[in-house]
């Protein structure tokens, strides 16, 4: 929920996808020290989020994929649907369908 989050308070308040990728990715990254991350540009790891941004949804805890399904967000509409992420290349869900876990532990580079 937190890039639609995200957005859709961003966009009411006259804020790109531009400014968001920046306060949702880069800066982070450069925050922690993540030099492979929070860029799309050769020799950076490809993690992607690709966002329908004029899609909406309304939030139902029950269709949340988290361990505790209690949300602020419960009953809210919010813009923009995440239709696949790709972690280091690899497509890791598509359409609300979720692979297999691949995550590895991030270290500071440096």
């Amino acid at each position: 929920l937190g890039l639609p989050a995200i957005w859709t308070e961003a966009r009411r308040r006259g804020h790109s996808l531009d400014d968001v990728a920046r306060w949702m990715s880069t800066a982070p990254a450069e925050l922690a020290g993540l030099t492979r991350k929070g860029a799309i540009e050769a020799g950076r790891d490809a993690d992607l989020a690709i966002l329908a941004p004029e899609a909406t949804f309304t939030v139902d805890p029950a269709r949340l994929e988290h361990r505790n399904r209690v949300t602020a967000y419960a009953g809210k509409t919010l813009h923009g649907v995440v239709t696949s992420t790709w972690l280091r290349g690899q497509r890791i869900a598509d359409q609300g369908v979720i692979g297999e876990p691949t995550g590895r532990l991030l270290q500071r580079d440096g």
